[in-house]
């Protein structure tokens, strides 16, 4: 997989380094001022983007308490309706055009996931360079053709996918002549357990759908990005809060500024860490050699002496002869006297020749 994405001034590819997405979603707490701050901290703790959600409790759901749309599946939302929910963690419309200019002030990429027809039309409008298809919307296939035509880069989260959905939803973006698809592996537990996460799944997308792929990541932690990078992640995204105590929808399961740093950090270590395949040493390495093991006088030895596993063994340093040697000298005698701590040398040996 050669293929490269470019979203403003970033490219996305194998040979990039990984695209790193703060996802605000509700953790302004309808607090516009917060939601700049968040955009702040992000910028300074390395992200390369800041991504929002474009719905309104209308648009994503219906206002409705039927048990079919009140939350019961174990969450941190239970008992709450969709609609209730979505009301407190909405994003408004009409600070998105600010957050955008803010964000472009902080040289930061702005994006959003939009959930239906009028928040892609909206966005349109912003002039916003990439989409985001939500875990949840990855069935919205209207939604997806609608975007893909769009001919913008799409970043499609699989945390609720079947293999087949994900098939759909490729088919359907390429359908419309839109290549520019990255998969995000996610598993959409709030917080997620280490055990699903299955980060192994991410080369698989690579190699089985012949994208660029990463992580939409939802466990408590810096570690688990740092691997998926490893793994071959080119983007990486997770939730960020100013404090996880201030509250709020997705306080619990996002992370605090400092420990955002420390994740990206920790990809660019791996990054580096990665490098290339290679069997060169590096400078280092080389005068580390001297401190390889090789064949060294164990006791004094008198002229003619023989060779045994008592007066010559192989040790650290390097300065001997090489230890491959040490069953052909054994056995065979010294040509002249020498102290415990002489290095071996060839021409000290007595081959009877």
């Amino acid at each position: 997989m050669n293929k490269e994405i470019k979203i403003e001034d970033k490219i996305i590819g194998k040979a990039s380094p990984a695209f790193v997405i703060a996802e605000l979603s509700a953790n302004h707490n309808m607090d516009y001022d917060r939601a700049v701050e968040i955009m702040k901290r992000a910028k300074d703790a390395g992200a390369d983007a800041i991504k929002i959600q474009t719905y309104t409790a209308d648009t994503i759901t219906l206002d409705c308490d039927d048990e079919m749309f009140r939350i019961t599946q174990g969450t941190l939302w239970d008992g709450m309706t969709l609609h209730k929910l979505y009301e407190s963690a909405y994003t408004p419309w009409e600070w998105q055009g600010r957050l955008k200019e803010e964000a472009k002030k902080l040289g930061l990429i702005f994006f959003s996931s939009p959930f239906d027809f009028s928040s892609v039309d909206f966005l349109e409008k912003l002039n916003v360079p990439a989409y985001k298809i939500a875990s949840f919307e990855i069935t919205d296939i209207p939604l997806i053709r609608k975007i893909a035509r769009l001919k913008k880069p799409m970043i499609i989260s699989t945390g609720i996918a079947y293999i087949q959905d994900i098939e759909l939803a490729l088919r359907t973006c390429r359908e419309e002549g839109n290549e520019d698809v990255i998969l995000l592996k996610c598993t959409s537990s709030y917080p997620a357990p280490y055990e699903d996460i299955n980060l192994r799944t991410i080369p698989a997308y690579m190699e089985t759908f012949d994208c660029i792929a990463g992580l939409s990541d939802h466990t408590m932690g810096s570690s688990i990005p740092g691997a998926a990078v490893a793994l071959g992640a080119k983007v990486v995204e997770k939730h960020l809060t100013l404090r996880r105590a201030d509250g709020g929808p997705d306080s619990a399961f996002s992370m605090e500024p400092e420990e955002f740093k420390e994740m990206v950090t920790n990809i660019r270590n791996v990054e580096k860490a990665l490098g290339r395949v290679t069997y060169d040493l590096t400078d280092k390495q080389k005068a580390e050699r001297e401190h390889r093991r090789s064949l060294f006088i164990a006791k004094d030895m008198k002229a003619g002496d023989v060779f045994t596993e008592e007066n010559v063994r192989s040790v650290r340093p390097g300065y001997g002869l090489h230890t491959r040697y040490y069953e052909d000298v054994l056995g065979k005698c010294i040509k002249a006297d020498a102290k415990l701590g002489t290095p071996l040398r060839v021409e000290m040996i007595d081959f009877g020749e």
